[in-house]
């Protein structure tokens, strides 16, 4: 087997990615403590679908091939995202926070759709109970709204919407674990400084993930996946 930097490092991303799917399959603890429980049902607004393109919804299907293994792939458009080999060609430096703001079969038929020009890495279901990868991690989602970050970065959508949220104890584990793995992976530091939700992107047009959205809660929890990964 060559021994490289290269090689010694993929083996890295490899034994990460591989300890966070140990950690998913067990779930990770709660550690939300007293707070009381959200409701899992997301509210129902009157919201027009977009025009779907020709053909029937996608079908989802397991790929050996993606990146996290308790995800589904769902393939966005390659219209929708930029071939790269990253973190050889950049580095991934950021995880970026993002609310869908529509029913995720809706926001997975978007990005698979030309036209919308946008996609993200993965999905998150509101209950937490599916994760979709829409993207591979070494190509470049256009979800952030600016250039660098987009190249640095992977993006993680969630479903719900700002002026209802409804943010579920299932959701943020089975997003914390996810965002572990990412950081394990790419040695990127777990703070608030790596960890950034879309609004706090430079020039941002976006508020989300919203001021709702518990940011000590959720780095709790990506820290203690973060630590079990590593140990």
């Amino acid at each position: 087997m060559e021994d490289s930097p290269l090689s010694r490092r993929r083996l890295l991303w490899g034994a990460a990615g591989a300890a966070g799917t140990a950690l998913a399959a067990v779930e990770l603890p709660r550690l939300m403590g007293s707070e009381a429980k959200v409701k899992v049902a997301l509210p129902s607004p009157v919201r027009k679908a977009p025009v779907a393109a020709a053909g029937p919804p996608a079908a989802r299907r397991r790929d050996a091939l993606v990146d996290y293994a308790p995800a589904v792939w769902v393939e966005a458009c390659e219209s929708n995202y930029a071939s790269c080999d990253r973190p050889e060609d950049y580095p991934i430096e950021y995880v970026v926070i993002h609310l869908t703001t529509d029913r995720l079969p809706i926001m997975l038929s978007r990005f698979k759709d030309p036209a919308e020009r946008v996609s993200a890495h993965y999905v998150v279901s509101a209950t937490g109970t599916r994760i979709a990868q829409c993207v591979r991690e070494r190509d470049v989602a256009w979800h952030s709204g600016g250039v660098w970050h987009n190249y640095r970065s992977i993006g993680i959508e969630h479903e719900g919407w700002i002026d209802q949220p409804v943010y579920t104890d299932g959701m943020y584990e089975a997003s914390a674990v996810l965002t572990a793995t990412i950081c394990a992976k790419y040695d990127v530091p777990v703070d608030r400084d790596h960890i950034l939700g879309h609004v706090e992107i430079p020039l941002s047009t976006h508020e989300d993930p919203g001021p709702v959205w518990n940011w000590d809660a959720y780095m709790k929890l990506v820290e203690t996946a973060h630590r079990r990964i590593r140990t």
